[in-house]
């Protein structure tokens, strides 16, 4: 049964939203959870320091960004995009914070399980949401201090397989048009905080939920709770927020709509999961960023005498699937770009890269080499 948002959710008093509330609350995390940002297009706040959040322990959050008019006026709650999903929330532990057109809630349960959050949001208020960016934990093997960015989705997950980290099976968000542009102002923001090279700055590639309907994306703190705790990550991430969305009174970074004439989109096939090659590119100014496939995303069965044919067809698994699903969510985040494969080719073997390029140009999806994204 889809859970529901009660309506008294969003009742009762708002809290201030600004970047000191943002980074204490990155601060206080505790498990993988995390906050989540509503957001809507050419948004005009005005925000106040203030330490507003607090016991973010446990937690995870929302914040809402809202559409505008022709005339600058704010739109109706008919004309708000949501799109974020939780399981549930209680108006008596989940504490809100509002400025204008934003919204940030806080979530108990992991972001991970919060499924169509913007659908029970809508149905609570009125309200729909464009975007959603979720702000929370990284957790890594090699225990590595970084901070990252990353589309989501499970397009290689099959039927009947158990979901351990939410999602479903061959399913890919819309993947958030920030994507690129916040990488390299997180890049930026971890320079001048000499928060770098000590912590790493990096994509990750498409994996987990929440199941989500409008342009979805993560930015983590990782990789321990050593570092989760840190205030000048949590800083950086807060200030990532703030700029990013133009809070200041600044141009907001990776507005699609204001592409200015850029409109090369990076959609990555293959590599590991930090996609290294495919950040090589990334990194330059202009490129927009789309879902990354890793190789663990692209199952294929090895063709054994057929690998000589080089024919697509011989080589099984739902690899197809997964590469069609991302390019679709691509091509539906990205209305009028130009969608380019970039194949991390040094991760496949022979017969796997033959197989994914035979398959791409079957499919009239074009392949390009880092210089085609100059």
């Amino acid at each position: 049964m889809q859970p529901t948002l009660d309506h008294r959710d969003v009742g009762g008093k708002n809290k201030n939203l600004n970047s000191e509330s943002i980074a204490k609350c990155k601060r206080e995390d505790e498990e993988y959870c995390g906050s989540s940002l509503f957001g809507l297009h050419d948004l005009d706040v005005e925000i106040q320091p203030a330490a507003q959040f607090k016991e973010f322990a446990c937690r995870e959050e929302t914040v809402l960004k809202r559409k505008r008019g022709e005339n600058g006026d704010p739109l109706g709650g008919d004309h708000l995009r949501s799109s974020i999903h939780r399981p549930s929330l209680s108006s008596s532990s989940h504490a809100r914070f509002v400025n204008k057109e934003v919204r940030l809630i806080k979530l108990d349960n992991l972001l991970v399980k919060e499924d169509y959050l913007d659908k029970r949001w809508e149905e609570a208020t009125g309200e729909l949401v464009d975007e959603i960016i979720f702000l929370s934990k990284h957790v890594a093997s090699s225990n590595r201090p970084a901070l990252t960015v990353h589309p989501i989705g499970t397009p290689h997950i099959l039927e009947g397989e158990v979901l351990f980290a939410g999602g479903k099976p061959g399913w890919a968000a819309l993947p958030n048009p920030r994507i690129g542009p916040w990488l390299r102002l997180l890049r930026t923001i971890a320079e001048s905080h000499k928060l770098t090279p000590e912590f790493e700055v990096t994509l990750e590639a498409t994996h987990h939920g929440p199941l989500t309907n409008s342009p979805t994306m993560f930015v983590e703190i990782g990789s321990t709770e050593e570092y989760w705790r840190r205030q000048d990550a949590a800083q950086a991430v807060a200030l990532l927020v703030w700029r990013g969305l133009g809070l200041g009174g600044g141009i907001a970074e990776g507005d699609w709509g204001r592409n200015g004439g850029s409109n090369k989109i990076l959609y990555g096939i293959g590599g590991g999961h930090y996609a290294p090659r495919h950040m090589d590119i990334v990194l330059k100014d202009g490129v927009w960023v789309g879902h990354l496939l890793s190789g663990y995303s692209l199952l294929m069965e090895d063709p054994g005498h057929s690998k000589a044919q080089q024919n697509s067809e011989a080589v099984h698994g739902t690899w197809r699937e997964a590469i069609m699903v991302a390019f679709e969510a691509t091509k539906s985040a990205f209305p009028g770009g130009e969608i380019i494969a970039h194949l991390d080719h040094k991760s496949f073997k022979s017969w796997q890269r033959n197989a994914i390029t035979t398959f791409l140009v079957e499919q009239n999806i074009k392949i390009g080499k880092p210089s085609d994204f100059s």
